[in-house]
């Protein structure tokens, strides 16, 4: 690891602000698989375009959007779609032989999502054909119904809620989903063996900030229609909200590990404070070592256990990720990240025990920046929840200085779909991590006291175990002390146990890092955490003896 490391500013807020966050359970209309409903998107009107159509094409209708006020009108869909129910919602299932492509030899399958529910806000789905780009008619006949009324006098300018690719993912022979686009500027994709777990999205504005969280939103959408020959997925899309105008390139590559390469042109309205570029959302409700927020037999339930980072000088950093007491954003600052993401690192359905959501096959997001991102900070926002129902993990970059209005501004990226991250970086891995309790003797001036025991495993650690003393912890604390450290051999894992007992004095936070060395050579990646002491509360006065003779 380089000499430059990264340490994380953390801020604890209230929780109060969890209801600016819209969301809410439900399943993917189409699909055997499950998926989290997000804000909705909307729709321009539809309009054939003929000739060579391209990404500045996008691009041109986002400088158009960015250069005057949002326009929020046609945002709003028939009353008896509006009114559906998640269940009456659930109903309506796209007819998979109406799917689009299905009779050009490609192995891509288009699938549209109706209209209801949560999703409440049109998006116009276009398909771009030699050159020009058709957009898709709105029809009841796509659709299945089950016990839900079939809408009448629907127009076919509707539009849709969002859409699903399917191609043969898992095997040759089979249709799987690969990718969908549902609600504001969400999207997902799975590589094989995968799961539906955590989300991408196109942009992310004042996460955690002192104003309620906007969401932006996909406008239209279009898909090159793909050939036999095919081995690529091209998608473009146009960001709209009040603060902000984008155009996005998205290059689906399906596979065991499939990835989006993104294209990113956001053009603000205003200035913005809080913007964060290749957001990631998950769910995190307990781990192995939060035993007070499990609610039923199950050992562990999150999409993500950790966020993992490459900064600019080359270090490797883990950070588990916790369902805090409160509302808690930790800054890694950096210059010119090399990676982050949500990761699942934990794979043993054992530690899980659901065979309904199956969190052990819920996939890693991983982000690689194309180009330099200069100055500015990886946000985890983590927010309080006691349900496994709500998104309360969000990770994106955020620059230092805040972009332009009026100007446009790209980012390019690529989000590969991961099942481990053994082979992102040759250093031993955590593999797990137990913070003990608190200890203080209840004195106004008194100091915290916490064991920190981290499981390292993986990378060139078996080599040592045959002479375990050459293994070395190094451990650093940003306030406080670093009273003891300890390291065991762990043969069972082939690996090491590091134990660190720190000190921290009452109303203070710390950022806590730990990793394993011998002599010169950095074995592990960083792991880090924040911990804080509550400030203690004076005794109040004894009261006073008046005496009286």
């Amino acid at each position: 690891m380089a000499a430059k490391s990264v340490h994380a500013m953390v801020s604890d807020q209230p929780a109060g602000r969890l209801h600016s966050r819209r969301t809410a359970l439900a399943m993917l209309a189409s699909s055997a698989l499950f998926a989290t409903a997000r804000p909705g998107s909307a729709a321009p009107p539809a309009s054939p375009r003929g000739g060579p159509f391209s990404y500045d094409d996008v691009v041109e209708q986002a400088r158009a959007l960015g250069e005057r006020a949002f326009d929020a009108e046609g945002l709003t869909i028939p009353p008896e779609l509006s009114k559906l129910t998640y269940d009456s919602y659930r109903e309506i299932r796209f007819r998979r032989e109406k799917a689009f492509w299905r009779d050009g030899g490609s192995d891509f399958r288009l699938h549209p999502f109706h209209l209801g529910f949560l999703h409440d806000k049109p998006v116009q789905l276009h398909v771009i054909k030699d050159g020009s780009a058709i957009p898709l008619a709105f029809t009841t006949g796509l659709f299945e119904y089950g016990k839900v009324p079939v809408p009448k006098q629907l127009s076919p300018a509707l539009g849709f809620a969002g859409f699903a690719v399917t191609t043969t993912l898992n095997a040759p022979n089979v249709q799987d989903e690969l990718i969908a686009f549902l609600g504001a500027s969400y999207f997902r994709l799975i590589g094989r063996g995968h799961r539906y777990g955590l989300s991408a999205r196109g942009l992310a504005l004042d996460v955690g900030g002192e104003q309620p969280e906007e969401f932006p939103f996909f406008r239209a959408l279009w898909l090159e229609e793909p050939t036999r020959d095919s081995a690529d997925l091209v998608i473009y899309a146009l960001l709209d909200s009040p603060s902000v105008a984008g155009a996005y390139r998205f290059i689906v590559t399906p596979g065991q590990q499939t990835s989006v390469a993104v294209t990113a042109t956001i053009i603000p309205r205003v200035k913005i404070p809080r913007i964060g570029i290749a957001p990631l959302t998950s769910m995190f409700l307990a781990g192995e070592g939060d035993l007070g927020q499990r609610t039923d037999f199950r050992p562990e339930i999150h999409d993500s256990d950790g966020l993992m980072l490459k900064t600019g000088g080359g270090e490797w950093v883990w950070r588990p990720i916790r369902n805090p007491k409160s509302l808690r954003i930790s800054s890694f600052g950096d210059n010119n990240p090399r990676g982050f993401g949500l990761m699942q690192r934990d794979r043993e359905f054992g530690h899980y025990q659901d065979l309904e959501a199956q969190y052990h096959a819920r996939p890693g997001y991983w982000v690689e920046p194309a180009g330099d991102w200069g100055e500015g900070r990886i946000d985890l926002i983590e927010i309080p929840t006691t349900g496994e129902a709500f998104d309360n993990i969000v990770a994106c970059w955020t620059p230092s200085t805040p972009l332009e209005p009026r100007k446009a501004s790209q980012f390019s990226y690529r989000i590969s779909a991961l099942s481990t991250t053994k082979a992102l970086h040759p250093y031993g891995q955590v593999r797990n991590s137990f913070d003990g309790s608190n200890t203080e003797n209840g004195e106004a001036n008194d100091v915290g006291k916490k064991r920190f025991i981290v499981d390292f495993t993986d990378g060139d650690l078996e080599y040592y175990l045959s002479d375990p003393k050459r293994v070395e912890i190094v451990a650093s604390t940003t306030a406080g002390t670093i009273a003891a450290t300890i390291v065991d051999a762990n043969p069972a894992a082939k690996g090491f146990r590091a134990i660190v007992d720190a000190t921290l004095p009452a109303g203070e936070t710390a950022e806590l890092r730990i990793f394993l060395k011998s002599r010169s050579r950095t074995l592990t990646e960083t792991w880090t955490s924040s911990w804080s002491v509550p400030k203690v509360a004076a005794p109040p006065p004894s009261p006073t003896v008046v005496s009286k003779d």
